[in-house]
């Protein structure tokens, strides 16, 4: 099981927003996740990609209990075996597409020939070869959620989190993206959880689960 996930409760002050969920994911698999806004949709991938810690509950990503984790060790794992596309790409605009691919492999401790190498056949795997040298504002909407996804997957992470990752593009750019994730999934055997309103994504998605008031209906 890539995640596993029980009884995970998340409170803000007074707000209960996760009511003790349970959630699996198997390696290799697209889950989509959906529901209205304020249904606990991003807290609950916030908290499976490490970037929350849960008030309850046990979570075990890729054979790790990441609960059990020191801040440190937590930021290791993450950077290693996790991977986020936001709605916003969050590129850097002074640095080139394939620069801002290659950051976090040389956080990682890459070497910049290997950063440059595994930037480069990623820009290629999302059909941006041609456009690596240009920076982020002269890149379309949908060449800079590309170029966010090669990042994401530089360091080879076991589990690519996105949320509402074609929020902002138009429809035909949309449906690029989302056609992206599952050939990333059948070359790289990427498992993919995404957090969506769009049900033209998530039909594509080998399951979708639903959320309401803080729990899977």
């Amino acid at each position: 099981m890539m995640i596993q996930a029980s009884g995970i409760r998340k409170s803000f002050g007074t707000l209960e927003v996760l009511k003790g969920v349970d959630f699996t994911v198997e390696p290799g698999q697209v889950v989509s996740i959906m529901g209205a806004s304020g249904a606990g949709k991003t807290t609950l991938l916030q908290i499976l990609g490490t970037l929350l810690t849960p008030d309850a509950g046990s979570l075990i990503v890729d054979g790790t209990d990441v609960l059990q984790l020191g801040s440190r060790e937590l930021s290791a794992f993450r950077n290693r075996r996790i991977g986020f596309v936001f709605q916003a790409h969050h590129l850097l605009p002074e640095f080139s597409a394939l620069e801002n691919v290659m950051i976090p492999a040389l956080i990682g401790g890459a070497s910049a020939k290997e950063a440059r190498e595994k930037a480069m056949d990623l820009l290629k795997k999302v059909g941006l070869e041609a456009r690596s040298g240009h920076k982020p504002s002269q890149l379309s909407g949908g060449e800079q959620q590309r170029v966010a996804i090669g990042r994401a997957l530089v360091n080879s992470p076991a589990i690519l989190f996105a949320d509402e990752p074609t929020g902002n593009l138009d429809t035909h750019t949309k449906a690029e993206i989302h056609q992206l994730f599952f050939q990333l999934r059948d070359a790289l055997g990427q498992t993919i959880v995404i957090v969506t309103h769009d049900p033209d994504l998530a039909v594509l998605c080998d399951r979708t689960c639903h959320m309401k008031d803080g729990l899977f209906i």
